[in-house]
This record gives C-alpha cells, sequence and structure tokens, in this order.
C-alpha cells in the first residue's frame, strides 16, 4: 500500500505540527518530573538482543490471541482519554482503525463518543476500559451497557485513586476534558478488592486489572478472579518515580505462572520494544501514546499507517534474531545493556529534528 509516512519519526512530526501547546503537552507528557516516563523508555533501552543465525525465518508468523481473541499482531490499543481532543471522531477512529488491522481496541471510558456509539460501530471484538466513579448501582448501569453493546472483557484501571500533578499541563494553564469535569473521585480513592469483587460478580465475564506494578499485587489480582493482569505505570503520567513498566515484567510473569495473561504498557515506539516484552512473558503490548500521535498526524489512516510500520519493525527484529513466531522468543534472546543516550519520551526516535520536540 502506498503509505504517507514510511517511518513513526514523520508521524512525529507531523503530530507535533498539528496538534496545539497544551494538547501536545497531554499527549507528551508525564507526571511531575517526568521520571516514571523516562524509566519506561531507560528500562526499554536497557535491553539488548542476542541474536541466532542460520535459522529457517522465510515464514514469520506475527499472530497471537488476547483472551481468546485472534490478533494479527501481538499489540491492542490502550485506553487513551480525550481523544476527542486529538482527531475528530475520537474513538471511532481507533474502533475503526483496528477492525481494519484486526487488532484488538480498549476504548477508555473516558473519550468520546459514548460506549453505545462504539460498541455498536463494528462487530469487531473490543474491550471497555472503566475508572470507578460510583457506587454499586452506577458500576451495574454502566456494565450492564458495556455487555449489551458487544464490549468482550472489561478492563479496570486501579492506579487512579488519587490524581497526579501534571506540571507540563499546569504551566499551560490547561487541563484535558476528563480532568476538567471529572466528578466522582471519592470513588476512585475508596476502590478495594470488596468493590473488585463485587465487579466480577456484575460483569461475569473477563477481567482485566490495569495499573499492576508488583508481584504482590498481581497474585492478590489472580486470587480475586483476574483473567489478565494489566502491568503499568500509566504511561509515567501518576505515581513519579515509580519503575519502567518493563523493568518489573518478568518477575510478575514468573509469580503469575500462566494462571492469567500478562499484557503491558509504557514507552513502546518501537517495534523492537514490542519484540522485547513478548521475550519476557508478555502476551501483548499495549500502545497510547504513540496511537494518539499517530492520530494527531493523521486519524484513523494515520493511525493504520502507524501500526503497519510496527508490524514491519516487529517481522524484520524477529527475522534478525532467527525467530519465526512469537512462542520462540524468550528471554535468552536479551541482555542487560547500558543505554547508549539520554532516555526520555522522543528518544525513540533520534532523527527527529533537534533529537526532541518540545
Amino acid at each position: 500500500m502506498d503509505w504517507e509516512f514510511q517511518t513513526n519519526h514523520e508521524i512525529i512530526v507531523r503530530a507535533r505540527r498539528n496538534a496545539t501547546g497544551p494538547v501536545w503537552d497531554y499527549l507528551a507528557g508525564g507526571s511531575e518530573t517526568e521520571t516514571s516516563m523516562r524509566r519506561n523508555r531507560q528500562a526499554l533501552d536497557s535491553l539488548a538482543f542476542i541474536p541466532r543465525v542460520l535459522r529457517d525465518v522465510s515464514d514469520i508468523d506475527l499472530s497471537t490471541t488476547i483472551l481468546g481473541h485472534s490478533s494479527s499482531l501481538p499489540i491492542f490499543l490502550a485506553p487513551v482519554a480525550s481523544l476527542q481532543i486529538v482527531t475528530p471522531g475520537g474513538s471511532l477512529c481507533c474502533d475503526d482503525a483496528a477492525e481494519e488491522l484486526g487488532l484488538i481496541n480498549i476504548q477508555s471510558g473516558h473519550t468520546e463518543p459514548s460506549l453505545e456509539e462504539i460498541g455498536l460501530n463494528t462487530l469487531h471484538p473490543k474491550f471497555y476500559q472503566i475508572y470507578v466513579r460510583g457506587g454499586i448501582e452506577w458500576i451495574k448501569d454502566l456494565l450492564g451497557r458495556a455487555k449489551d453493546h458487544n464490549f468482550k472483557a472489561l478492563v479496570v484501571t486501579v492506579d487512579t485513586c488519587v490524581y497526579s500533578n501534571r506540571e507540563r499541563q499546569k504551566l499551560n494553564g490547561w487541563e484535558p476534558p476528563t480532568r476538567k469535569n471529572s466528578v466522582g473521585r471519592e470513588y476512585l480513592a475508596g476502590l478495594s478488592w470488596d468493590i473488585w469483587d463485587e465487579m466480577v460478580k456484575i460483569w461475569g465475564g473477563p477481567m482485566i486489572i490495569k495499573g499492576v506494578g508488583t508481584v504482590e499485587d498481581a497474585l492478590m489480582a489472580v486470587e480475586h478472579g483476574a483473567s489478565a493482569i494489566y502491568v503499568s505505570n500509566h504511561g509515567g503520567r501518576q505515581l513519579d518515580h515509580d519503575r519502567g513498566s518493563i523493568g518489573v515484567l518478568p518477575d510478575i510473569v514468573e509469580a503469575v505462572n500462566d494462571k492469567a495473561e500478562v499484557y503491558v504498557d509504557g514507552g513502546f515506539m518501537r517495534g523492537t520494544d514490542i519484540v522485547k516484552a513478548i521475550a519476557l512473558g508478555a502476551r501483548a503490548v499495549g500502545i497510547g501514546k504513540l496511537q494518539a500521535f499517530a492520530l494527531a498526524a493523521g486519524g484513523k489512516r494515520g493511525l493504520v499507517n502507524c501500526i503497519d510500520i510496527l508490524r514491519t519493525e516487529i517481522e524484520i527484529a524477529m527475522g534478525l534474531l532467527g525467530v519465526s513466531s512469537l512462542d520462540e522468543l524468550n528471554p535468552s534472546y536479551l541482555a542487560k545493556a547500558r543505554p547508549v543516550g539520554l532516555s526520555h519520551e522522543m528518544s525513540a526516535f533520534p532523527h527527529l529534528p533537534g533529537g526532541r520536540l518540545k
């Protein structure tokens, strides 16, 4: 296909050109010193590959399943709030792109249009992400609506009990709609395992817990019926000075021991990043920030173009590693290494003008 963008560098540059200052800071930034966000990249940059040669890689299979649903790649579209400020149509673009690409889209509960409109937009499998902002009756109503509108799994975000301090946005005097118009913060602060258990009963289907960063919490989640553990520090946008997501992934994978699927996000920008996560035991990787950049650059077509670039990068990395399927990847293909440069939100794209866009 004749794509407008040949590299994701070009997508980042176009996104910066299209996004206003406050919107760009919302997409690109993290919390406080942005240390957690940088550590996401640093943890990825601290892993080097160990390739094998003389393996038959003439037919490389990139497909997998996510909670039993087919996926053409080991990635999914992570939930991103306020996408309506990024591109006209908001999450509709993601849903349409996911159907075209054969991927799972996780619809954020804090973006537009409504879950009903997204749910009926396509019949392709999709998951619904929730921030708990009400009591049990509120939960019953929302989960009932999600079940009635084709959502196949529920993703519960659990790392937002307190809103973070995002200084990039404050310096602009701007807040995204999800924060400006937020209600029910007391319910986020009061979220507990007891409420999770009630949600398990109400939903009656696969549930993913998003925002896990320790073995202790992962094991608790398995005990409480989680179908998947979503390792995430909210892209470095919640607790500052947290560890990089991929750095905590191996211990969680080992502890969970196939009792639940394990996903991860946080700083994943290149196909090589995704291959590293799969080698460390992740079932799939959530694409969040890069998804938003692609939408800002070109809407649905920009997102499809971006994922196609990732597809090529994953295939190249696997071929050069000497593997032809995701199942062949394991930790023996990775080694600890010192990052070759300063890790930051744009360090995956060294050919940007000036090395970084602000």
